[in-house]
């Protein structure tokens, strides 16, 4: 739970689920990373001092993630490898998540000796999606598949990165997942667009209030968000209008507000398959 609240600097409510990726790797001595993908049956070898990488999307996390890990000062070198898993593809569970972390921990064990702490694998993770795959996503679903524990249900504050536990074992009921078979793809998708719509209007209020520091619209009030309108499009209002009702809280006077004004058209605003 946190749609859109978590690169917002807001709060998110995620946990794991029994699926995942397993990959098996061992050094080969080189520059060069061999991958096969045993669920697509497909095969690459790619060096991890080239700045290109490989084309295909499934191998370029595992790029992406070695680089991201050469940043940090890890050595790392080149490897064999296969992985597999069974987090549905493309089911918005996150499959992309758990191959990013799969590897970051593989990486930090076998050429890192274990310094990288969880939080910075999970920015890692993060970081090969805005940087190698072009989704600027936010940093639950890496949070989500580094941190993840049995019967737990994890809050996390997206702003300052301080989390916490909370028990999920509920008697006599089962939360159950069902895979709609909507393809879920993030790139080109109206993700950015949401995101872009937030950001226009954190600039806009910005632009109004230069004395208050704002990032995000979690630093932002209802009232500040309604001073812009004319100032952006519409969509970008009724976009972030959206994220910034999640954001709201406590304050039940701006969830009325906005359920007076944005509540019935919730699921046409937001796109939601």
């Amino acid at each position: 739970i946190g749609e859109h609240t978590d690169h917002n600097g807001g709060f998110v409510f995620p946990g794991a689920v029994e699926q995942g990726m397993i990959a098996e790797i061992r050094p080969n001595g080189t520059r060069t990373i061999r991958a096969y993908s045993i669920d697509l049956k497909d095969y690459a070898e790619f060096s991890i001092d080239d700045e290109k990488g490989p084309n295909a999307s499934h191998f370029r996390y595992i790029f992406g993630v070695a680089r991201e890990m050469m940043a940090l000062g890890i050595p790392v070198e080149g490897f064999d490898t296969a992985f597999a898993g069974d987090v549905p593809n493309g089911a918005g569970m996150s499959s992309s998540a758990a191959l990013e972390s799969c590897y970051a921990f593989a990486i930090n064990d076998l050429f890192g000796e274990g310094k990288i702490d969880k939080m910075t694998l999970a920015k890692v993770g993060q970081a090969t999606e805005h940087k190698y795959i072009g989704v600027n996503c936010g940093i639950m679903d890496q949070f989500a598949s580094v941190h993840g524990k049995k019967d737990n249900l994890m809050r996390l504050d997206c702003r300052s990165g301080e989390f916490e536990y909370f028990p999920w074992n509920p008697k006599g009921y089962k939360l159950v997942l069902i895979n709609s078979c909507v393809k879920h793809e993030l790139v080109g998708s109206p993700y950015h667009d949401r995101r872009n719509s937030c950001e226009n209007c954190v600039k806009a209020i910005k632009e109004l209030h230069p004395e208050k520091e704002i990032t995000t619209l979690r630093e932002a009030t209802w009232e500040e968000l309604k001073e812009i309108e004319g100032k952006v499009s519409a969509e970008d209002i009724r976009e972030s209008a959206d994220v910034f009702e999640m954001l709201l809280g406590d304050d039940l006077q701006g969830r009325k507000d906005y359920i007076s004004q944005y509540g019935s058209e919730y699921l046409e605003l937001a796109d939601i398959s």
